[in-house]
């Protein structure tokens, strides 16, 4: 097969969750000079809110209004292809591998230290000896809050609502309005009437307010 051919083979499959081979020029396609943008983002003071707000502009496929996203930022792509709704906050030390499409719902909320990976490579050790990896979009729907060091995986969709609890590795889709917890990921509860009137464990909520 000629390099032509293989470049255009490898697109195909990797558009299509397929797997491909990573170092394919064609599939890095300016990722330094997107990481660049990157870089100037994580160099902006916490004062210039206006400046970064300009520059997810120009780093992502989409930004909604009073986006926030705290430095340091990784993403492999520099974000070129995380679609980010209104109202989001993530904190520092989000990691994005957006190898696929990463699609982030309105007022989402992400804790310290969350990753989430759209790219894996197979178990096989001669595909990886080959350079093969596979990358899957992922879904996070619209008022998810996910907590701190929490690890989302290739392919995932958490319905709107959903809360992910700290230290969870998500391997597996997450419907909507439930609590979801563990090393894999499982829904624990639903969300309900035990939640209107408590906001943590036993501490109750004062309705007046």
């Amino acid at each position: 097969m000629d390099d032509t051919r293989e470049t255009m083979d490898n697109v195909v499959r990797k558009d299509a969750g397929l797997p491909y081979h990573y170092d394919d020029p064609a599939i890095m396609d300016g990722q330094l000079a997107w990481q660049d943008k990157l870089w100037e983002y994580n160099q902006t003071r916490p004062t210039e809110q206006d400046r970064r707000a300009e520059l997810l502009k120009g780093m992502c496929a989409e930004v909604g209004e009073g986006v926030h996203i705290e430095t340091p930022l990784h993403a492999n792509n520099g974000c070129r292809r995380v679609h980010l709704g209104k109202g989001i906050y993530i904190n520092a030390f989000m990691s994005m591998v957006d190898d696929a499409e990463i699609w982030i719902g309105d007022y989402a909320m992400f804790g310290p230290s969350v990753t989430i990976a759209t790219a894996g490579h197979p178990i096989l050790p001669i595909l990886r000896e080959h350079h093969y990896t596979y990358a899957l979009p992922v879904h996070i729907g619209r008022n998810v809050w996910v907590g701190s060091n929490v690890s989302i995986l290739p392919g995932v969709t958490i319905g709107e609502n959903s809360v992910i609890g700290a230290g969870s590795v998500v391997t597996r889709d997450i419907p909507a309005n439930v609590v979801a917890v563990g090393v894999p990921c499982k829904v624990v509860r639903p969300i309900g009437e035990h939640d209107r009137a408590y906001y943590w464990h036993d501490r109750r909520l004062d309705v007046e307010e």
